[in-house]
């Protein structure tokens, strides 16, 4: 699969496989919710201030806001981590938490 994935990029733009790549992360993010979610066993409509129908959007979005996701995250007794990091070799900057609830 690895192999197939490197073919097909070595024939886009690196914009391209970049574009491509984020659109993959927001993706996973969508069924890991979802993932998390069925791990815990809670059913969508067992959410507080959220309805089923909320829930079932909210886990095929690909844009989220960031309160929406605390709230998600706090029905299922998570907390959200956001990280920085640099994408390239910047010695003055290191991995940072930025926000932690």
């Amino acid at each position: 699969m690895r192999d197939v994935i490197k073919m097909m990029e070595s024939k886009m733009t690196p914009e391209s496989v970049e574009r491509s790549r984020k659109m993959a992360e927001q993706e996973i993010l969508t069924i890991r919710l979802g993932q998390l979610r069925e791990k815990l066993g809670i059913k969508q409509d067992e959410f507080n201030n959220f309805s089923q129908t909320s829930i079932s959007r909210l886990e095929k979005r690909k844009d989220l806001r960031i309160s929406t996701l605390i709230d998600y995250l706090d029905n299922l007794g998570m907390g959200l981590e956001i990280k920085t990091f640099p994408k390239k070799n910047v010695k003055k900057v290191k991995e940072e938490i930025l926000l932690r609830v």
